[in-house]
């Protein structure tokens, strides 16, 4: 057998732990928490239900392959909660050293693909990569807004963090952004959000 296949499969393997990568965003109407294969899937779906409301063209293919190779550095950085100032401290240095060995585990071309659409989605610099951050910011909101608050409540998150935080889709779409406001703005007056 070639020694490529060998290790395209051994990379396959070993991108299963995404499945033991929890986040601390629950599932909707239930107390399981999400883990990344799942986040990553919805956000990959997401993308192609809402890539219509995109400012501006996006190469679909291109967004999707993103956002399903985005987390694959969690399997060894392990999840970072981006309400958690502490632990963001160090965030993108153990993130670099994960993506070197995760995509390492491939061929220097494949592997290469990979980490170069992780570094376009980190450094949300191009259409594509805005538009991804804004699938992966909105999906966990949907989630808190339709758990009652759900993170957002249950580590005191502010409204001004929770804007902070999603603040990307404004930079990709207008109509999602006006729909951003409507929903957070409703779920501070439900009490969803922590008053300040």
């Amino acid at each position: 057998m070639r020694d490529k296949l060998i290790k395209d499969i051994n990379f396959i393997v070993e991108i299963d732990k995404m499945k033991s990568i929890y986040r601390r965003t629950k599932v909707i109407n239930e107390r399981k928490n999400e883990d990344d294969a799942e986040h990553s899937w919805h956000i990959a779906v997401m993308a192609m239900v809402l890539h219509e409301y995109s400012d501006e063209e996006i190469d679909l293919l291109k967004t999707i392959k993103m956002l399903l190779v985005h987390d694959l550095v969690e399997i060894y950085a392990g999840d970072t909660f981006c309400y958690d100032k502490a632990s963001n401290g160090d965030k993108k240095e153990r993130e670099e050293m994960a993506a070197k060995k995760i995509f390492g585990l491939l061929e220097e071309d494949k592997g290469e693909e990979f980490k170069t659409l992780w570094e376009e989605f980190e450094a949300m610099e191009t259409i594509e990569a805005r538009f991804a951050a804004s699938m992966d910011r909105l999906q966990p909101m949907l989630n808190n807004y339709n758990n009652y608050g759900g993170t957002w409540k249950e580590y005191n998150v502010t409204k001004e963090e929770i804007y902070k935080r999603i603040e990307p889709v404004k930079y990709s779409s207008k109509e999602l952004w006006e729909f951003v406001l409507y929903m957070l703005e409703d779920a501070y007056n439900r009490g969803y959000i922590v008053k300040e």
